[in-house]
């Protein structure tokens, strides 16, 4: 019995022993080193880039693209034809993103680190700016508060937002350089403050330009351009804010490993063949892929390129024929997009080193100047100069792109001389209309797979000229995107105070900016 009783009391303490060493380790042991309840500014900035700069993306191949008439569909042609629903994308993603955004200002601002700070407070005032583009008003003031138990977030006026967004825009512009610390995991400029620095302000005159019909925009734009040490912008391509994109998974670029059928229900749209034709512009050759039938390969003659109408249905547009010949027609006479947004399972020639996520072009920075300079917004340079150092970047981008994908034939025809810039339709001459228009249409041209900018753009000016094709749904070029049907359910009462000051929630009706 007393050996059982000292067994026992041994065991007693040993398991006590155990569980005391046990319950020493527990938080350590039953940790998951993959899920980290705190992380540093460095893990969460990538993410943010490459996911809003593939939404930004997306959205310009299925939408903007669409909707400015740079591509048309062939098959499966809703969104061609202005069937639109509510569109979840960019108002749900982008809000996730700015989550993060937010955290990386807690993060960064209680450790001192501006850099940072200043990043994530760009990054944050161009979300809201492309949101509130898209959708019109958005909760703005008293979004991304549900931690302080703020569910139902009013929506904000376009006034107050990009009010908001100016501001923060030139918070960062001054935040940014005045501490020291390196801006890691920034694949956007690899941690060049400076670069951040110029895409605050470049940011600055597109969203200044945005509101020109609603408030003078000079005295603002004369402040950047007069103080180009303190508010530096883009000043070459080389500058500009593009994403490139790797050769492996995930960092590859999204439409790289689309499904062959998606990609190729996206074809050259007859309106901007027509253009380029028109205009004798070497990028037909970057923008579009000679067709199947002209055996031409990479790189064909001017007639190798065929282009098919925007909004038709979905029977025409499977069998359209460019020449009026019925045996002629479907798919094989319609260029696709250029090699530069090839799909893996499209062509061997693809290759996802190619196509860059544009956030904001050194050209599109040239014709915000050209446009400020001949409205008398600024007094430095010539709209001429701006005018034609924008349609010069845009073809020497083109040609570097082509370049680096190992397309030499191609980037050899994207070259112009002086016979392009002394045609009618190109040289600087004529009316301010007459000039705004060409300025308009050059820029229209040189943002190509940026078509959500193209689209804000032409709602503001009506430059070049779109209209619906023969199927479209409505009689109208869309001008807005519906909200989600989430936010209707779930903040119904701010929706419906949205919708009263902004008008029904439809894709006719105007923004507060567009007034033209």
């Amino acid at each position: 019995m007393k050996l059982n009783k000292t067994y026992f009391s041994g065991l007693a303490i040993a398991l006590m022993l155990g569980v005391s060493s046990c319950d020493k380790d527990f938080e350590k042991v039953n940790t998951n080193p993959n899920n980290p309840e705190k992380v540093s500014s460095a893990l969460l900035l990538p993410n943010v880039i490459r996911n809003t700069t593939n939404e930004i993306a997306g959205n310009s191949w299925g939408y903007g693209n669409i909707v400015m008439q740079y591509t048309a569909k062939i098959q499966f042609t809703n969104e061609d034809r202005y069937n639109w629903g509510p569109q979840s994308s960019p108002y749900s993603s982008f809000y996730n993103a700015l989550r993060d955004i937010n955290n990386i200002i807690e993060i960064s601002g209680t450790a001192k680190q501006q850099n940072y700070v200043g990043v994530a407070k760009v990054m944050r005032a161009h979300l809201f700016a492309y949101m509130s583009d898209a959708y019109g008003e958005i909760p703005y003031t008293e979004a991304l508060q549900a931690k302080g138990e703020l569910n139902y977030p009013k929506f904000d006026t376009q006034e107050v937002i990009y009010a908001g967004v100016l501001k923060e825009l030139e918070e960062a512009n001054a935040l940014l350089g005045t501490t020291t610390e390196k801006v890691d995991g920034d694949i956007l400029f690899n941690g060049n403050v400076t670069l951040w620095k110029k895409f605050a302000n470049s940011l600055r005159l597109r969203i200044l330009m945005r509101l020109s019909d609603r408030k003078d925009p000079s005295q603002a734009m004369q402040a950047i351009l007069s103080n180009p040490t303190q508010s530096p912008i883009f000043s070459a391509a080389t500058e500009q804010a593009v994403l490139q994109y790797l050769q492996d998974v995930p960092n590859q670029h999204p439409l790289f490993t689309t499904r062959s059928g998606s990609y190729d229900e996206v074809r050259l749209s007859i309106r901007l063949e027509d253009e380029l034709k028109g205009l004798n512009d070497p990028r037909l050759f970057a923008y579009a892929q000679p067709t199947t039938s002209s055996a031409a390969g990479v790189l064909g003659g001017v007639t190798a390129y065929e282009g098919v109408p925007n909004g038709l249905g979905d029977e025409e547009a499977l069998k359209y024929s460019p020449s009026g010949d019925a045996t002629k027609g479907g798919s094989n006479f319609i260029s696709r997009v250029g090699l530069l947004w090839a799909c893996a399972a499209c062509t061997t020639q693809a290759n996802p080193l190619g196509y860059q996520g544009i956030l904001m072009s050194y050209a599109e920075v040239q014709f915000i100047l050209a446009e400020a300079r001949e409205r008398g917004f600024i007094t430095v340079g010539t709209a001429e100069d701006y005018y034609k150092k924008g349609i010069q970047a845009s073809v020497d981008y083109y040609k570097a792109r082509y370049t680096v994908i190992s397309q030499p034939t191609i980037a050899a025809k994207l070259v112009l001389d002086d016979a392009y810039f002394a045609q009618t339709k190109v040289a600087y001459t004529g009316t301010t209309q007459e000039k705004l228009a060409k300025i308009g249409t050059q820029k229209w041209i040189a943002l190509f797979f940026s078509g959500m900018e193209a689209w804000h753009d032409w709602k503001r000016t009506g430059y070049p000229s779109i209209k619906p094709g023969p199927a479209a749904f409505i009689p109208t070029v869309p001008v807005r995107f519906m909200y989600p049907g989430s936010v209707q359910s779930l903040n119904g009462e701010n929706y419906k105070a949205a919708i009263g000051r902004q008008g029904v929630d439809a894709i006719s009706t105007r923004v507060w900016w567009d007034v033209k």
